[in-house]
């Protein structure tokens, strides 16, 4: 047969008048397009009457050309219009690039439309013929076994009837279920179609065998429901042992995840009537709470009570005190050696220092620096003394049965000597500081305090700041009056911490009364301070709500006042936090680019960063062309977004973008670029990341030079504090471990960003400090002794070692000069001595004088060698694991390694992946009937003190 090299004859016969001669032509052509595409477009229009012409009966076969010519031209639209008219001779069972790149397109646009349909609720009418094709699809992909395939296609499409059958139609059901829940936590960004998945992955859970209630409880915190939580939980503790133990995990887990206000809900939901009232004839079901009258009275309200006391977050905070307090290793040689590098005159390095002893004692209770130095802390006045009050409450963070007692020295009414407005209104930050998170019976005395204040703008400030940490989250109206009464009386410093506060109450609720009042003030007061506190708490309200932010966003940042566009850039960031949502994300890089005001550019690049924390390795890609801006204060923004995305990532890409930001010509800009350093490298070893110990130097070297600026040692001296945070076991993690947005964490971070303005604001960044352990317990909420393996060498992830004192500077002994003349006296002298004597008398030749002198001036040296090589065979000896025994330091990078292949006895009930090993832990016991043995911390102690006794007798 002889080859075809035009299509030219094949397009002539286009042009006749009868139909058979189009048809001829066209089956010939859509043979041939796919190597005379480029002849057949000149004649498209042609073959487009063809289609449009309803009676030529075959017009389906003259839009599959059309179709198949638009493809090769790239109009991809087009091309799927016409093969949507091409109805059944479009084979979509067929495998090559021109069916599949179709299908893709009609996909996409189906996805499309199905978003404006559901998520933006705009009249749209969809194609039947699309909507065959996509049902053809689903048909295909259930046909071949490609479940996760169409519920991907689903999710994107808006189609729950489809995501409901791809679970169930699925072999593997609760793996279906994982996967989808997984899914639609990390992918599907709209928040309402979000909550209708998970409501329908709790339905399909129940309807399981044996539900996964970890899961089921994870997913009801984000529905936020308490009731659903508080029945499940009932049922739980009806159950038998292993149901108990996984009802006191997920209450630990809802202590983690959940707010205050969620958690109040959830106890009230529990049953307080006794099961010994409960008759025979109860009814059986979620109406009667699940209470199983076969379990006795006494053993329910047990259990009951210790429920309550790990929902109260009583238990958890406990026992992470005692961990932080006795594995504190804090250098306190860091912050000597900082102090006496530094002037004390200057109060701003003065105060770093103060900011940088909270946060490295953070939780430990260990206040020895500040005991001990005492007279240097008595220089501090005014705001710098209500820092170091403030202080106070860092250090003991969680003592919530000492708390007060420990500020009643500085508290208002304390009639002390060391009282002053400062130290008061410090006190009451330091006690929101110290229940932080967990207010209780505290609010009420804070509230007190603020009423009967008698008008003191200083100590109503501490009492607002203590107000709004103490009662983050709560959404007590109460809390919220009080301080909108603060606010109406129109002090610049008072009235900022009233605003910031009652954000911090409402944080997270989007009630539109509250930022109504807000939003009217800021516009009607002349105060910046007080705008920008009401900004950043209109913020924190939008926190996590998402699209429903977004009518107030447009309100604030098309504002005037570029202080309201300031808190615009901040309700981006919290509303979208850990959604790296493509829109809010060019949003905030069009302002950081647009924007007149420096301080709003700058905002808006920081808030990249908590949009971008759930995809660490995306922000330094993000910002590093900001980092090279001619603006500094873009510049500062970039590095702050890297330090709060990559917060304890050690990502080499992060300290690759802020190492050479540490040499800027502004120092701000060194200064940000030192805090974010220490952010990304907390709890990271040298084993991990070699230029940790070169960055740790860097901040000695920033502190010691004279002329280096005091904004930079103050970025310095916050990051030594930061980087050895909570006695070197804490770390950040703005996201927890089941995938949670740390909500403590997150708000943490964003008013810590606020020190720019206020520095007392600086201690906030002790609530994004999460403790990195793990605590077992038992049934009984005992701790026993339990043992697992680090398949990893101990050193990888060791506390880094202690500082040395340093001797540069120390007085060293001066040698003793000696004159050439007595030189040769002294040789004459010899010489005689040899001549009278002979060779009986053996005297050293002055070489030999020299050889004797040098080895005494360096008698070190053959130690050292000694050492070395001492060293050496320990590093060669080093074991490749380690038996970890409970409780124990266990940081994030370490997780992957860790396996519970040791103990015989128990198992943790939560074991599903790597991660789950981490916090506090619940376990199940394989050998009920045996006697068990707990952790003694007062044997332990002793243990230690006699090995402390030993190793000073061998030295």
């Amino acid at each position: 047969m002889i080859g075809i090299n035009t299509a030219a004859g094949f397009l002539s016969l286009l042009d006749e008048d009868e139909p058979e001669l189009h048809h001829y032509a066209l089956q010939k052509l859509n043979e041939l397009v796919a190597q005379f595409w480029a002849e057949v477009a000149h004649s498209i229009v042609k073959i487009e009457v063809l289609y449009e012409d309803e009676d030529f009966a075959y017009r389906k076969l003259a839009a599959l050309v059309a179709s198949k010519v638009y493809y090769h031209l790239g109009e991809f639209t087009e091309a799927m219009t016409f093969a949507l008219g091409a109805g059944d001779l479009f084979d979509i069972q067929a495998k090559n690039e021109y069916v599949d790149t179709l299908i893709a397109k009609c996909f996409d646009e189906y996805i499309r439309l199905r978003r404006s349909l559901i998520d933006d609720g705009e009249a749209v009418t969809i194609d039947p013929r699309l909507e065959n094709i996509i049902e053809l699809m689903f048909n295909r992909c259930f046909d071949e076994g490609g479940y996760k395939e169409a519920l991907g296609i689903a999710l994107e499409s808006r189609r729950m009837d489809k995501i409901k059958h791809s679970i169930m139609a699925s072999n593997d059901t609760e793996d279906m279920l994982d996967y989808c829940t997984q899914v639609c936590s990390s992918l599907v960004t709209h928040r309402d179609f979000r909550h209708k998945v998970y409501t329908l992955i709790v339905e399909l859970y129940k309807e399981q065998k044996k539900p996964d209630y970890l899961t089921v409880c994870r997913i009801l915190i984000s529905l936020d429901d308490a009731n659903d939580t508080a029945a499940t939980l009932v049922r739980l503790l009806n159950g038998s042992e292993d149901d108990l133990v996984l009802a006191y995990q997920i209450a630990f887990d809802l202590n983690t995840n959940a707010t205050q206000q969620f958690l109040m809900r959830v106890r009230n939901e529990l049953p307080e009537v006794k099961a010994k009232e409960i008759s025979d004839d109860a009814p059986e079901g979620p109406t009667a709470m699940d209470v199983d009258s076969s379990s006795s009275a006494d053993d329910f309200n047990s259990r009951n009570e210790k429920i309550r006391n790990i929902l109260s977050g009583e238990l958890t905070i406990d026992l992470y005190l005692e961990f932080l307090h006795r594995n504190n290793h804090a250098d306190l040689g860091i912050l000597k050696g900082t102090k006496s590098a530094l002037d004390s005159r200057h109060s701003v390095t003065h105060s770093a220092v103060v900011f940088a002893n909270a946060l490295m004692n953070a939780g430990t209770t260990r206040d020895a620096f500040l005991r001990d130095n005492l007279e240097w802390l008595s220089r501090a006045t005014n705001w710098a003394k209500f820092s170091v009050t403030a202080g106070l409450g860092v250090i003991h963070r969680g003592h919530l049965k000492e708390g007060k007692s420990l500020l009643a020295p500085y508290l208002p009414g304390s009639n002390s000597s060391a009282a002053s407005s400062f130290s008061e209104g410090g006190a009451l930050y330091a006690l929101g500081l110290i229940h932080a998170n967990h207010g209780g019976s505290i609010l009420q005395y804070l509230r007190d305090a603020l009423a009967n204040c008698n008008g003191d703008t200083t100590v109503q400030h501490g009492a607002c700041l203590g107000l709004g940490t103490a009662g983050m989250a709560t959404a007590d109206l109460g809390i919220y009056e009080d301080l909108k009464g603060v606010l109406f009386l129109d002090d610049a410093s008072a009235g900022e911490a009233a605003g910031l506060a009652m954000g911090l109450v409402m944080l997270g609720t989007a009630q539109e009364v509250p930022i109504s009042e807000m939003l009217a003030y800021a516009h009607e007061t002349q105060h910046e301070k007080i705008i920008r506190g009401l900004a950043m708490g209109m913020a924190l309200i939008m926190y996590g709500r998402e699209a429903q932010a977004d009518a107030l966003i447009d309100q604030l940042i098309l504002d005037t006042d570029p202080v309201l566009r300031y808190g615009g850039m901040y309700c981006i960031g919290m509303a979208y936090c850990g959604t790296a949502n493509n829109n809010a994300i060019r949003r905030l890089l069009h302002i950081a680019v647009s924007d007149v005001s420096d301080d709003v550019r700058r905002a808006a690049v920081t808030c990249l960063g908590f949009l971008l924390s759930s995809q660490p390795e995306q922000c330094p890609k993000m910002v590093s062309l900001l980092a090279e801006s001619y603006n500094p204060h873009v510049r500062y923004g970039s590095t702050l977004a890297v330090g709060i995305a990559c917060a304890g990532s050690a990502l080499p890409e992060a300290i690759d973008l802020l190492l050479p930001m540490t040499s800027d010509p502004v120092d701000f800009v060194r200064q940000g670029a030192l805090i974010s350093l220490a952010m990304v490298l907390i709890q990271v070893t040298r084993a991990q990341e070699p230029r940790v110990e070169r960055v740790r130097k860097l901040f000695q070297e920033k502190i010691s030079t004279k002329g280096e600026f005091a904004m930079a040692k103050f970025g310095a001296i916050l990051g030594q504090g930061i980087i050895d945070a909570g006695g070197r076991n804490c770390t950040i993690q703005l996201h927890s471990i089941s995938g949670h947005q740390n909500l403590p964490a997150t708000v943490g971070l964003a008013v810590f960003a606020q020190y720019w303005y206020w520095y007392p604001l600086t201690h906030f960044m002790s609530l994004a400090f999460t403790p990195t352990t793990i605590i077992t317990l038992n049934k009984d909420l005992k701790m026993p002794k339990f043992s697992f393996s680090s398949n990893c060498r101990p050193s990888m992830f060791a506390y880094p070692p202690k500082t040395k004192a340093s001797t540069s500077n120390a007085p060293t002994k001066v040698a003793t000069p000696v004159l050439s003349t007595a030189k040769k006296a002294r040789k004459k002298k010899l010489d005689k001595l040899r001549a009278s004597q002979g060779d009986a008398m053996q005297v050293d030749s002055p070489k030999n004088d020299e050889v004797k002198e040098e080895k005494i001036e360096n008698p070190e040296e053959g130690k050292e060698e000694g050492e070395e090589k001492k060293e050496k065979k320990k590093k060669k000896e080093e074991p490749k694991m380690e038996i970890k025994h409970n409780p124990c330091r266990i940081t994030l990078g370490q997780l992957k390694y860790l396996a519970c292949d040791v103990d015989e006895r128990y198992v943790p009930i939560r074991l599903t992946n790597k991660g789950d090993l981490f916090g506090i832990v619940m376990l199940k016991d394989l050998k009920p009937g045996e006697p068990e043995e707990f952790v003694d911390y007062a044997a332990e102690e002793k243990e230690k003190e006699k090995e402390k006794e030993k190793s000073e007798e061998k030295s």
